[in-house]
């Protein structure tokens, strides 16, 4: 029987998922995949990765739905070019379909995929989805891609108003699946990965949240944040259906998405983002490379009570709040002098909702390094954040509960000092042209 297969990668829904109802509005029965990419599982180095356990759950989700319809889902354990293979030569297959990604490594492996099956007569078929606008669809009047944000944002929120985004309807409800007996599904165990018994944030969010967003987003202790960036990253909720919802009640939360719509743009016209400075002079300052500090900050022991709260949460829950986040970045990139990389990987390892252009894109920022960059002389005030975020420390405590007792470390960096250091620092780095 002939079949067209939708490829599940970052878009774990069925509502509103663009690829998977143009494959099930065809005629044609479709039988979903999803592979588990060693190309990316085997430089994990913990197995107890709750990334790897999220998205475990999710395809656990959508196989048992599927197999509730008397079809099932074909889950595949693997390097991706090398299981097409195998599935060209035990399948019919027309048409393959899947929604884009714009990340380095997603680009060259669907090159390599869309090659081998259009030398096999199989179309290979991507669309847009987990972003509202994509390449070039918002660029300046010369085509050249926005490298700041608020003149993209006034673009983005003109195509938006005049093009709203169209929703597509229930792919499970409404479509043709092929009919198979359930197919074999490898546990965690089996991909040398372990449970983490983590309680992942829901997927809805509330009215009231959302009128509010602008007001109190930026205080940690606030339950004021959607805690929604894990399903944007693996698109178990729809970017459009948020969007379209958020914007009747917060311009900050609309503006947020447009942020991550133009971090995706950087990575996808300037690629080299992924391993330099987006502006190239900044590669000239010379970072220091102390192991001790960067350990210091990692384990959440800097003696800068936000800093330190910040980053206990990231290692205990893989969560961090977004104002905390340029407060660690700022700490670690202008205090301890240390390279933007060492706290951007660190971050990809520990980070829930990692996404590599978002968090690129922030640590760039944070740097001064990035596109739309803060200016080198910003230097947080990590004690000044404090006392404007969490007055009454109620983040700090919750995180840092030996904070205001002898246990509780001085200090690593004198404030005033650092932040000297830092400005002559990247002063005479940047003059030397």
């Amino acid at each position: 029987m002939k079949i067209v297969i939708h490829w599940f990668r970052r878009d774990f829904r069925w509502e509103d998922n663009t690829a998977l109802f143009k494959a099930v509005s065809g005629d044609i029965p479709v039988l979903p995949l999803f592979i588990f990419d060693r190309n990316i599982l085997d430089k994990l180095e913990d197995k107890a990765d709750k990334r790897v356990d999220f998205i475990h759950q999710q395809v656990s989700r959508l196989k048992a739905d599927l197999e509730a319809k008397g079809s099932s889902m074909m889950v595949r354990y693997g390097k991706p070019l090398a299981i097409w293979k195998e599935l060209v030569a035990e399948y019919d297959i027309e048409t393959v379909y899947t929604n884009r990604d714009y990340e380095p490594y997603a680009q060259a492996r669907d090159k390599a995929v869309y090659e081998f099956l259009k030398e096999k007569g199989i179309a290979f078929k991507g669309s847009k989805d987990h972003v509202i606008f994509e390449k070039e669809e918002v660029l300046k009047n010369d085509g050249k891609p926005y490298t700041v944000f608020t003149p993209y944002s006034r673009k983005w929120k003109a195509r938006y108003e005049s093009e709203p985004p169209i929703w597509s309807g229930d792919a499970l409800e409404e479509g043709h699946f092929y009919k198979t007996k359930p197919l074999p599904f490898p546990s965690l165990q089996e991909m040398g990965f372990v449970a983490t018994n983590t309680e992942f944030p829901p997927t809805t969010v509330q009215e009231e949240l959302l009128r509010k967003y602008g007001e109190l987003r930026d205080f940690p202790a606030l339950a004021a944040t959607s805690k929604l960036s894990v399903h944007f990253r693996f698109g178990t909720i729809s970017i459009r259906k948020m969007a379209i919802q958020g914007a009747k009640y917060s311009t900050s939360w609309l503006n947020e998405l447009i942020w991550r719509d133009f971090y995706q743009m950087i990575l996808y016209h300037f690629p080299h983002v992924v391993e330099n400075a987006f502006r190239a002079k900044y590669e000239r300052i010379p970072w220091r490379t102390s192991e001790e500090d960067f350990q210091k900050w990692c384990d959440g022991m800097t003696g800068y009570p936000m800093v330190d709260a910040g980053m206990r949460e990231l290692n205990e829950t893989g969560l961090m709040h977004n104002r905390v986040r340029m407060v660690v970045a700022s700490f670690l990139t202008k205090h301890l002098l240390l390279d933007w990389r060492w706290g951007e990987a660190y971050f990809a390892r520990k980070l829930l909702d990692f996404e590599l252009a978002s968090n690129n894109g922030g640590w760039q920022w944070a740097s001064g390094s990035g596109c739309d960059a803060a200016p080198y002389f910003r230097v947080f005030n990590p004690t000044t954040q404090l006392t404007k975020f969490d007055k009454e420390l109620k983040y700090v405590k919750k995180w840092v509960p030996e904070y205001g007792t002898a246990a509780y470390p001085p200090p690593m960096v004198d404030h005033k000092e650092a932040r000297l250091r830092a400005i002559d620092t990247y002063k005479k780095a940047l003059a030397n042209e």
